[in-house]
């Protein structure tokens, strides 16, 4: 079995479980789902954020949360070697909803969850596509694993993914 099929079918048994009213993610998972997940650098919270605004909001589409998930793993096999960070930021360490960059709100701050989110260091209590982001991003015409991508390729370079957005909003600078 191929990990996305793997992912999938944990993903529609945590669907069907939230379904049935079962919101206790942490019973959702058996010890090689966990291993599993650790592995594609997943965290259990991750998932069930996911499942949970796809059920509650119909949004995001299983095949994004996979994308993402991709984007996530392809990073800590790639960048991180497969060693997980033990680094998180919490809330305080986000810019606020009205921080801007080019004259941009919100950018800084899903900017700064895109990166938190490919080094896995995204608290429990903080989810990247979340739907302040999928409305940023929709706002913009950019899926949330092509932005984790675009961010990833630009490194710490702010104006690479300004740019990207601006392209993408049809602004020109």
């Amino acid at each position: 079995m191929t990990w996305d099929v793997q992912f999938t079918q944990i993903f529609d048994r945590c669907v069907e479980l939230y379904r049935s009213g079962n919101t206790d993610f942490e019973r959702y998972y058996s010890e090689d789902d966990l291993k599993f997940l650790r592995g594609i650098g997943c965290k259990p919270r991750e998932l069930f954020d996911f499942v949970e605004d796809h059920v509650d909001e119909s949004a995001p589409a299983p095949s994004t949360a996979l994308l993402i998930t991709a984007v996530r793993r392809d990073y800590l096999h790639i960048v991180q070697n497969g060693q997980l960070s033990d680094h998180q930021i919490t809330r305080e360490d986000l810019p606020s909803f009205g921080d801007t960059l080019g004259e941009i709100a919100y950018l800084p701050r899903v900017l700064t969850k895109a990166r938190a989110k490919l080094r896995g260091e995204l608290d429990p209590d903080i989810m990247y596509c979340c739907g302040g982001d999928r409305k940023f991003l929709r706002e913009h015409g950019i899926h949330p694993a092509d932005f984790l991508r675009h961010v990833w390729a630009a490194e710490d370079n702010d104006e690479r993914v300004l740019e990207l957005v601006n392209s993408a909003s049809g602004k020109q600078r």
